[in-house]
């Protein structure tokens, strides 16, 4: 079994800044292809950004390119996702995923996750 555990959340003003983090641990597999959602309330679970096994390929939702960077660290088993020029828009419940199946699949798809962290709330003041 495979635990996703996040951090990094909290309240910060418009215009601010968080950083998350997923540590993941107990059984490994395959080159598991990482992301991002968020879920507000009364929402559905959205897409947020994706990375890939070698970190060279990510994808982000249209509405936080050029404020969002994903990452990861593969030796401390640590993705990361750096917010930045928040807006209330943003205020979520953030999880994130893994995707057992090797491969760059329909990362912006919730179904092609296999395990979840149980999520960080990020609240943006206006």
């Amino acid at each position: 079994q495979v635990q996703l555990v996040e951090s990094g959340g909290g309240l910060v003003q418009a215009g601010g800044s968080l950083r998350l983090s997923c540590a993941a641990s107990g059984r490994t597999f395959s080159r598991p292809t990482m992301g991002w959602f968020r879920q507000a309330p009364g929402k559905e679970r959205d897409f947020v950004a994706a990375v890939s096994w070698r970190g060279d390929i990510k994808s982000y939702r249209d509405s936080v390119k050029g404020r969002f960077t994903i990452s990861r660290d593969n030796a401390k088993n640590t993705m990361y996702l750096q917010m930045n020029s928040l807006k209330p828009e943003d205020t979520a419940v953030y999880y994130c995923a893994a995707d057992s199946e090797p491969g760059w699949n329909l990362v912006d798809a919730a179904t092609q996750y296999d395990y979840w962290g149980q999520g960080t709330q990020v609240t943006v003041s206006s």
